[in-house]
């Protein structure tokens, strides 16, 4: 397996993720959005932005160590927050960035204001497609 990171000449210089992952791999794992919910289901850090990114992080990581990944084999994210203020999004890739997923989030990543997400008191979701090789 192999994956390269490219970020052509032509396109603007970005905060730490790349314009283009190519991935040569056999198997892929697309995991479903990652929630700020515990065990039981239910929404951690209501009205939290930040704790909610920290559930969603412990989420993820355990989603990849089921497939055998880590946050180095993430090959493309999407990051949903329910806000449209520039200075929240900032604050969740910063978060983001600088936990132990940060490996993740140097490769095509996307990060967007939404108006709503799936659960009562939710504040953010995680995309994430890993590859695994052989």
């Amino acid at each position: 397996m192999s994956i390269s990171r490219i970020n052509p000449p032509d396109l603007h210089e970005t905060p730490g993720y790349h314009h283009v992952t190519v991935v040569q791999a056999v198997r892929m794992a697309m995991l479903a959005g990652q929630c700020p919910l515990d065990r039981t289901g239910e929404v951690v850090g209501k009205g939290d932005l930040l704790r909610q990114v920290d559930q969603v992080v412990a989420n993820a990581t355990a989603a990849l160590a089921a497939v055998g990944a880590g946050p180095e084999h993430v090959v493309r994210s999407v990051i949903y927050v329910m806000s449209a203020d520039r200075a929240e999004l900032g604050a969740v890739w910063r978060r983001l960035t600088d936990s132990t997923l940060a490996p993740a989030f140097t490769t095509a990543s996307t990060l967007l204001g939404v108006a709503a997400l799936g659960y009562p008191g939710q504040l953010v979701e995680l995309d994430l497609t890993a590859a695994l090789g052989t």
